[in-house]
């Protein structure tokens, strides 16, 4: 979406769609208590999905290619360290 931006809003809407279901899986682990991992680490991408579910209605209020940027930036990274490259 970001690379083909057209300022059409459906490719958009459909890619943060995504993007929140992604997410909500995240802060649905994150928050529960059963989950192993250190509670900072899940504290820490719970912060993470809460910046971007924020972020998302920011998009969504006025959609603008540059404001992708951080979402973009922060799913790669997250991607990558689940990879453990990086």
């Amino acid at each position: 979406v970001h690379d083909a931006w057209d300022g059409n809003a459906s490719p958009l809407g459909d890619a943060l769609l995504f993007n929140r279901k992604l997410w909500a899986v995240f802060l649905s682990e994150m928050t529960d208590n059963k989950n192993p991992m250190p509670k900072q680490v899940r504290q820490n991408v719970a912060n993470l999905g809460l910046f971007v579910m924020n972020h998302t209605v920011t998009v969504m209020k006025d959609p603008r290619p540059e404001r992708l940027n951080s979402l973009i930036s922060i799913n790669r990274e997250l991607a990558a360290r689940l990879l453990g490259q990086a």
